[in-house]
């Protein structure tokens, strides 16, 4: 077998890091033409096509794909060994970047990240709040290790992933005292015109409640969406409306926010799930959540 040329593999790297030959020679400090050929070699030797014109610009392949996607962990683990040796008996820290979808309770997030911490030698844990889509992007460049959400990602999602599924919780519905004792009468059916602060259209969460509020017979007025959960509670605590949460979550709702149980939605559960990307070997991290995960919840809709 051929000896990977690793002087090449940095330069197709740095050009599908960068987005163009040129941006890449320039933090090559080299020239253009010099690029572009390492790079043909880098495909010839591999026998594949590694990029594809588009416009005047240039895309990856599935192969160009596949290709830098080791070469982020090749060269990320080169500068891990550079800075190793130069501080003799020092290991670098590990790292690990962990998604978090604003859908989750902030309180959930943190005890589903906990495990991190102890490992040994612990790790630096980097955290990112955003919408799913962005994080899955940043997933499938190799650009974190794994998304906390409240749903797998998508089967159209170009990239193959693999979900854990940490557990599930009930959901409860909440509100301020006043409101809430005016809706534990006759509840569920009570909900019918109630103000209510819910998940966005379209989130997982929501698609669970809305077929149980049909069943039920009841119609609330929604008068609040929300893709944060954090944003959720607060108007909650103002006692704008009723908020559904996970009933793993309420305990901190209750006391942080001054909310009172109204009471379960029926059969309806919360998931909660850890999506990552096939690596060759499992991050040690996400091992440790996903071990830990299905005691918490259990531990929490005990509480």
């Amino acid at each position: 077998m051929a000896v990977l040329n690793f002087h090449h593999l940095r330069y197709f790297w740095m050009v599908a890091r960068e987005g163009s030959v040129r941006r890449a020679a320039e933090r090559l400090h080299v020239s253009q033409p010099t690029v572009s050929a390492q790079v043909r070699a880098l495909e010839d030797a591999l026998g594949v096509k590694l990029f594809r014109k588009s416009g005047r610009g240039l895309l990856l392949t599935e192969a160009g794909e596949r290709a830098r996607r080791y070469g982020d962990e090749i060269f990320t683990l080169g500068d891990q060994l550079q800075a190793s040796l130069r501080q003799p008996g020092e290991e670098a820290s590990p790292r690990v970047s962990i998604g978090i979808t604003d859908s989750l309770p902030k309180y959930l997030s943190h005890a589903f990240i906990r495990p991190a911490f102890d490992l040994a030698p612990p790790p630096q844990v980097i955290c990112l709040e955003g919408l799913a889509t962005d994080l899955l992007a940043r997933l499938a460049s190799y650009r974190l290790d794994l998304v906390l959400a409240d749903e797998p990602a998508p089967s159209s999602f170009p990239v193959k992933t693999h979900h854990h599924l940490l557990g599930s919780s009930p959901v409860v519905l909440c509100a301020v005292p006043r409101l809430a004792a005016k809706l534990r009468g006759r509840f569920p059916q009570s909900l019918d015109g109630a103000p209510a602060l819910l998940p966005e259209a379209g989130s997982a969460l929501r698609r669970t409640l809305e077929p149980w509020f049909e069943s039920v017979g009841a119609r609330p007025r929604v008068i609040g969406e929300y893709a944060d959960s954090a944003l959720m509670k607060m108007a909650g605590a103002e006692g704008l409306g009723f908020v559904p949460l996970p009933e793993a979550a309420a305990s901190e709702a209750l006391s942080r926010w001054g909310l009172r149980t109204i009471g379960r939605a029926g059969e309806c559960r919360a998931q909660f799930y850890a999506i990552t990307v096939e690596r060759r070997e499992p991050h040690p991290a996400v091992q440790a959540i996903t071990r830990a995960a299905n005691r918490l919840l259990g531990e929490r809709s005990r509480a």
